[in-house]
């Protein structure tokens, strides 16, 4: 039983001592550099109430918002939205983001983004795929690069969503800057 008890203390004053200085130099020590970084621009264009010609939107809603809130929670969106190197949407695409966004707050506008950016291009050929969540309030936000293919076989890191316009629901650009940590 003495043991037992001894083993009991050893076990309690190892959980409060106070970390050995290797592991508090880890959590000090800053992120590393980013192996590839460049800034992207997407461009959204929403069919809808005033822009009801399907040839010329890049996105669809999918299912109407619910009636919880006005936020529009509940509300899908599909989109094949053109990508390029600087802010003009008549710019030539250098990729394609393919997927979906869902406004997933009762409270406020926020999404859920997952879509890949599709690269085809002499610059460039693969996908990169981004989920994460996108509250619209504050200036950036951050969403996780989960994966790649080609040039970007199995790339992670982080992408910085920037808002540069918002015409009513049916248009916004995003600014993209994205950081790969992980790069073949």
């Amino acid at each position: 039983m003495k043991g037992l008890a001894a083993m009991l203390l050893c076990f309690f004053l190892l959980l409060v001592a106070p970390p050995s200085a290797s592991s508090s130099s880890r959590k000090s020590s800053k992120y590393p550099k980013p192996c590839n970084q460049f800034v992207l621009y997407y461009h959204d264009i929403l069919f809808g109430r005033t822009r009801n010609i399907l040839s010329n939107s890049t996105s669809y809603r999918i299912t109407n918002a619910t009636n919880l809130g006005n936020y529009q929670f509940g509300s899908l969106i599909v989109f094949d939205d053109p990508i390029t190197k600087d802010e003009n949407l008549r710019s030539p695409p250098v990729a394609t983001a393919q997927g979906l966004y869902v406004y997933d707050m009762r409270s406020d506008y926020s999404t859920l983004f997952a879509f890949s950016l599709i690269f085809n291009s002499t610059e460039r050929k693969g996908t990169l795929n981004i989920l994460g969540s996108d509250p619209l309030g504050p200036p950036s936000r951050d969403l996780s690069v989960v994966g790649g293919t080609g040039d970007f076989f199995m790339a992670r890191g982080i992408v910085t969503f920037t808002t540069e316009a918002i015409e009513s629901i049916e248009y916004f650009r995003l600014k993209m800057d994205f950081k790969l940590y992980e790069c073949y």
